[in-house]
């Protein structure tokens, strides 16, 4: 860190790359105004990468006197420092550029993610750049809280020694999980990966690895990795919806996570869609996951298929089923046509709600491209409303397995600049 009053000399990129830059790229958006200058110059900077001082003061809409005094403080803090920016070939002569950056090592932050058929770990600087992954697999289908205490820790401890580091320069850990998590109060109201209900596994786990602890959904954490990370950085409205061992959703309105009043918005999965429907992994009937999910299709293939449950792991027969329908199988491809119109029912739904600009369909399900075929696209268009206005983009991002991680790294990011910053989060 630079030394306080001192500013950090101008030095040169390595390689001479500019950093990439990560987070919203929202400056001067909504909520701007609520948030302190100090935070709102520090993450504009970390979302464009590496910027001028006047460029950052055009684009916030404030003062270059105000951007110099608040940029003063935080590379003093050791918060940003100066790199040598790229020069304007136009230009060519004159004292070099001059850009604000983050500092990559004013702190690090772990995310740590939590499913049915993987463990995942992911190491992160102050800049958003990745610095270790870690993926454990074979896991227990369900743990109980001091198990999922002891994975979380174990999970911390392999990555950051992978990345080089102790567990003491970790600043704050992200942990996500499938089902209804309160993230305010860091409780598992329930989840499938966790047995008992309204657990406070945030503290936790707060209290076994020795840093602060931020928890929430997984479905959000996509969301949030979309927004930092992905093609959710320049657009202020949009949804990711996820398909893998359930149906998850996450929502950012105006360039903000939308959790809802209780912590449990966007559970797109357990809308219904079918009165006394199908039963569901929640306990209730009808839901939407209750068709699309893992287990539903497979409980389709069990029926139409004639397969016997539990005589192969649910992953080979879904595999076998996909193939069957590849191949022309009619009771294979209608099983995934019938998830895809239900699917297409879900998403208009999110359409006709909230109106988004994009619409991402991720997890990994995604590779099975019935889902989204052509048909369940023209589905959707059937179920939306109708205007003079372009519909929303829909776009497939099958993402591996570490996007979740990352998503858990980006909360605890922000949670931590807010408080290192002097913002309470």
């Amino acid at each position: 860190m630079a030394t306080e009053g001192i500013a950090e000399p101008v030095v040169a990129p390595a390689c001479g790359v500019a950093p990439v830059g990560c987070g919203p790229l929202r400056p001067g958006g909504a909520g701007a105004a609520a948030t302190p200058l100090r935070l709102t110059l520090f993450e504009s900077v970390r979302a464009l990468g590496a910027v001028p001082r006047v460029e950052l003061a055009r684009q916030l809409g404030v003062s270059p006197a105000s951007v110099t005094a608040a940029t003063t403080d935080l590379i003093a803090a050791g918060y940003l420092h100066e790199i040598a920016a790229p020069r304007d070939p136009d230009t060519g002569r004159g004292r070099p550029p001059v850009a604000l950056a983050v500092r990559p090592d004013a702190g690090h932050v772990a995310g740590i993610k939590m499913s049915v058929a993987a463990h995942t770990a992911v190491i992160h600087d102050f800049a958003g750049n990745p610095l270790s992954e870690i993926t454990l697999r074979d896991v227990p289908s369900s743990l109980s809280p001091a198990e999922m205490v002891e994975q979380a820790a174990r999970l911390l401890d392999m990555a950051v020694a992978k990345a080089g580091l102790a567990r003491t320069d970790i600043r704050a850990l992200g942990l996500g999980l499938p089902g209804f998590i309160d993230s305010d109060l860091g409780c598992v109201l329930w989840s499938p990966v966790m047995n008992g209900a309204n657990v406070h596994l945030r503290d936790m786990v707060r209290d076994r690895v020795g840093c602060p602890v931020v928890i929430d959904n997984d479905a959000n954490l996509v969301t949030l990795a979309e927004l930092w990370f992905g093609d959710g950085r320049a657009v202020s409205n949009f949804a990711v919806v996820t398909i893998e061992h359930g149906v998850g959703m996450g929502l950012v309105l105006n360039n903000r996570l939308y959790r809802g009043a209780r912590g449990l918005g966007t559970e797109l999965g357990h809308t219904k869609v079918q009165l006394d429907g199908a039963l569901c992994r929640c306990g209730q009937r009808g839901c939407l996951e209750a068709y699309v999910a893992d287990y539903a299709l497979v409980r389709e293939a069990s029926t139409a298929l004639n397969w016997q449950p539990g005589s192969v792991p649910q992953g080979q027969m879904l595999e076998s089923l996909y193939r069957d329908a590849k191949a022309g199988n009619r009771a294979a491809r209608s099983i995934f046509r019938r998830a895809g119109r239900y699917l297409a029912v879900g998403i208009g739904n999110v359409v006709n709600l909230f109106d988004p600009e994009l619409i991402l369909l991720s997890g990994d399900r995604m590779r099975y491209d019935y889902l989204y075929a052509d048909e369940v696209l023209a589905e959707l268009a059937n179920v939306t409303i109708q205007v003079d206005r372009p519909a929303p983009r829909v776009e497939i991002h099958a993402w591996g397995d570490m996007i979740w991680a990352r998503g858990a790294a980006a909360l605890a990011l922000s949670h931590i600049t807010a408080e290192m910053l002097g913002v309470v989060p």
